[in-house]
């Protein structure tokens, strides 16, 4: 039997779509080998002949929880800590340069660098009850690593009022206005079907044409090779100030 005690990612392909399901029993929150893991299959699929799109979901309620608290809490010295934080550049770097789409599936509510990986889908859906929320400045740190990401979708004054506000959730409506989701469902059975539907249209296409389109959407962030992993270091050095490990251990409890 697999032990996902320290969360699981599954991938399962069919007719050109590969779904890649990711979870943890912290509110599908990300250690960093759990970042590292997503990394290496997005990078995998990136390669894959037999997939033309990608479908990013998690399960349970849920979407993601961002940084593992845990892992946060552990962190005694600032390489572990910007080693830690490089996992979400990672993985974000590994999203805009696979060569094909993908779709995020938003099924719950996306706090941190959850907001991260679904600002880094091409296409999101999602549904009623997936509000957002950058906690960051509450837990003494920012979201250094993922604003590159979430205000390239979003817009910098959007950010800025996520960010300023880590304590307040913003609905799934506001997400759509800003451009985070394509489109908001009242029911999971209706997320589902329009986000495989969806699918199925692109896997359709012409995968070279999807690609060089890829690269387009993408201009301009070929810097982020090295950006990402200078905001990690920030976050690497704040994460070990007492105002944060207080602010965790209240998490925490």
């Amino acid at each position: 039997m697999t032990d996902t005690s320290n969360g699981n990612i599954i991938v399962e392909i069919q007719n050109k779509i590969a779904s890649v399901t990711f979870s943890h029993p912290a509110s599908n929150s990300f250690p960093s080998d759990l970042l590292q893991r997503l990394t290496d299959e997005l990078k995998a699929l990136s390669c894959d002949n037999d997939v033309n799109v990608v479908i990013l979901q998690s399960e349970g309620k849920t979407f993601c929880a961002g940084a593992s608290f845990e892992e946060l809490l552990s962190i005694t010295d600032f390489e572990t800590g910007k080693q830690f934080f490089s996992g979400f550049a990672n993985v974000i770097n590994a999203m805009r340069k696979c060569s094909k789409m993908i779709i995020g599936k938003i099924q719950g509510k996306a706090v941190g660098g959850g907001v991260g990986l679904a600002s880094a889908c091409d296409f999101t859906f999602a549904y009623q009850d997936a509000a957002i929320k950058l906690s960051e400045l509450a837990i003494g740190i920012g979201p250094f690593v993922i604003e590159p990401v979430v205000s390239r979708k979003i817009g910098k004054t959007a950010m800025t009022y996520l960010s300023l506000q880590p304590n307040t959730w913003q609905t799934a409506d506001w997400a759509v206005a800003k451009g985070l989701y394509a489109d908001v469902f009242d029911s999971y059975a209706e997320l589902d079907e329009a986000t495989l539907s969806f699918a199925k249209k692109l896997a359709a296409y012409n995968p070279e044409a999807l690609m060089e389109m890829k690269k387009v959407f993408w201009e301009g962030t070929t810097h982020w090779d090295e950006l990402l992993y200078e905001r990690a270091a920030i976050s690497g050095k704040l994460v070990l100030s007492d105002f944060t490990k207080n602010a965790l251990s209240q998490f925490k409890k």
